[in-house]
């Protein structure tokens, strides 16, 4: 009976599928209201900001070391530098910014396979905080108030990629009063600081560009997914890897014929993304996943599976209508839900990723484009102005407490 039950869903959602995937010319559809507004905000003429010239030591040289550095997802930090040495938004007189920002790559330290190291990171944004704040009075009105850092990693400032450690840490002190762009994001998180900006991890445009598929090619893959279900390991046993979240989608469907999910990251993964209605969005050591990304622009409506998880650019891009949020508890029920979902509700979420500005919000592309996630980070700064005067502080005023934090993040860099 069971089997029976199955071959009709199969079925009925691949017959779904087709006739979806044969609709991808239908005209795309506009997020309405104020949504749509700021998504298409245009930050030129709404601020300026005054980028630190540093020591290359900060930044091009570390890039020189690695370049593999360009192609991680935690390159948004050496891109948005790039973006702004040339922004119309830059003004090269303090006096009239309204940011200021310091270009250091904390998270272009990678091992052998390529996975960054943090620990040195605290160490670096030290130097730099000190180097800035002696050299350029800008600092010190506000101890950082009207100051901006890219810190990308898995938990920001937290420095740090076990999240027991990075709680234990806490936000660098002091980056205690400045704006942070990260991509962590959770809600009553430490590691996320109140009015943080939250951007998506980067995505290399170029790449996917080159994978595109004709636009008519069918949806007819219902669930996808590639990426560990279990620790670094794939150990079953070996720690608690998602929360459990990805493991529960491994146990529940691994062999439901809905479901093409695969540790195995095939040469045809962007392909297969264009080919298919879901993409899974699990989280994985932090709540985000590139695969988010990567969903959005090959127009896979995301499953996103990350409790309390903050998503780039909430203000600007309208995730509850453009994907699907499942509670981790609730995986077991994950087939249940996505072919409960109607048709027309299908339909109208293909057509809001079908928007170019809604996939550009989430590229950091070269050059940069109008409406591109340098230009939401923007727009997110813009709308904190004006600076309240309360955070420019007296005469000989200090808050931040220069010797917080563990005796390691002292030392030297």
């Amino acid at each position: 009976m069971r089997t029976c039950m199955w071959v009709l869903a199969l079925l009925f959602v691949f017959g779904f599928a087709w006739e979806v995937g044969a609709d991808q010319n239908v005209p795309t559809e506009r997020i309405s209201g104020s949504a749509g507004d700021v998504l298409e905000d245009d930050p030129t003429g709404r601020l300026k900001v005054y980028v630190y010239e540093l020591p290359n030591k900060y930044n091009k040289k570390i890039l020189q070391k690695d370049p593999r550095c360009l192609n991680h997802m935690f390159a948004a930090e050496i891109f948005m530098h790039r973006f702004l040495l040339s922004s119309p938004v830059r003004t090269f007189n303090p006096e009239e910014a309204d940011w200021f920002y310091t270009p250091i790559y904390t998270t272009c330290d990678l091992t052998p396979t390529g996975l960054p190291l943090p620990f040195k990171s605290p160490r670096m944004m030290r130097s730099a905080i000190q180097l800035i704040s002696t050299n350029w009075p800008y600092w010190n009105r506000t101890e950082g108030a009207d100051h901006f850092f890219v810190v990308p990693h898995d938990f920001g400032a937290c420095f740090h990629y076990q999240e027991e450690k990075a709680i234990e840490r806490g936000i660098l002190p002091l980056l205690q009063r400045a704006t942070l762009v990260q991509t962590f994001g959770q809600r009553n998180h430490v590691c996320l600081k109140e009015g943080s900006i939250t951007i998506p991890p980067y995505a290399p445009p170029q790449k996917m560009q080159a994978h595109l598929i004709p636009q008519e090619t069918p949806r007819s893959i219902f669930v996808y997914f590639r990426g560990l279900f279990y620790d670094i390991n794939n150990d079953p046993e070996g720690g608690y890897y998602a929360r459990g979240a990805r493991a529960a989608v491994w146990e529940n469907f691994k062999n439901n014929p809905l479901f093409d999910i695969s540790t195995d990251h095939p040469t045809t993964y962007y392909e297969d993304m264009q080919r298919s209605i879901f993409c899974l969005c699990p989280l994985g050591w932090a709540p985000w996943s590139p695969r988010l990304v990567e969903a959005v622009v090959f127009g896979c409506i995301p499953v996103i599976i990350a409790d309390d998880i903050v998503l780039p650019f909430a203000d600007a891009i309208p995730w509850e209508e453009i994907g699907v949020f499942l509670a981790e508890e609730d995986v077991p029920n994950l087939d249940t839900i996505l072919t409960s979902i109607p048709p027309e509700v299908i339909l109208r979420k293909q057509r809001l990723l079908a928007n170019p500005s809604m996939k550009w919000a989430m590229m950091f592309p070269q050059p940069a484009q109008p409406g591109d996630a340098f230009h939401q980070i923007l727009n997110g700064l813009a709308r904190k102005l004006p600076h309240a005067q309360s955070v420019y502080l007296k005469g000989g005023q200090k808050i931040l407490n220069w010797t917080e934090g563990p005796v390691g993040d002292l030392k030297p860099w």
